[in-house]
């Protein structure tokens, strides 16, 4: 092989390394659970971090990194698989129960009140419900109530994991 190939391949794999997840990288407002776990890491984007529903080693990470609050979108009625606020207040932090059920609980109302339940907290929260979907919707609503324009707020809301709610939030941004 000549130098010619061997340097090629030396630049190929030092790449490789940059990228391997040794580099931090920028946060995201919506975590990857999993990412999250294998690395032990994650920052707030403004003082939070969304996500779908995080399982005991993930709410080890969230409470390691300084998180004070977990906000739960999720009804009571819904499944978690583990005993969440004993969980989360075994380790430090606070458990709020924030129950977001049904197209009629996406609402600048309930947005404004998750703004509150988020700035009343001590550091950085942790917002989730079963995907993340609720969790974006009422970001981008929020974002919308902070005098956002409606493609900055819908953007906020996917970035926060707005999926299959993207209809009803346009509707109420479009309404505003």
């Amino acid at each position: 092989m000549g130098n010619k190939w061997i340097a090629f391949f030396a630049a190929a794999l030092i790449s490789s390394a940059a990228f391997s997840g040794d580099e931090p990288m920028t946060p995201t407002l919506k975590v990857d659970l999993g990412a999250l776990v294998e690395t032990g890491v994650v920052e707030p984007v403004d003082g939070i971090s969304a996500a779908g529903q995080p399982d005991q080693a993930a709410f080890e990470v969230f409470a390691n990194s300084g998180y004070t609050t977990v906000i739960d979108l999720r009804g009571e009625q819904e499944n978690r698989g583990l005993d969440e606020p004993a969980i989360v207040e075994s380790l430090g932090m606070k458990y709020v129960l924030f129950p977001i059920t049904g197209h009629d609980a996406i609402s600048f109302e309930n947005a404004a009140k998750l703004d509150e339940l988020i700035k009343g907290a001590d550091g950085p929260v942790l917002v989730h419900c079963a995907s993340s979907n609720r969790v974006g919707a009422l970001l981008a609503l929020s974002k919308s109530l902070a005098g956002a324009d409606a493609d900055e707020a819908m953007s906020y809301g996917v970035d926060g994991g707005l999926s299959s709610l993207t209809t009803t939030v346009q509707s109420l941004l479009d309404n505003k």
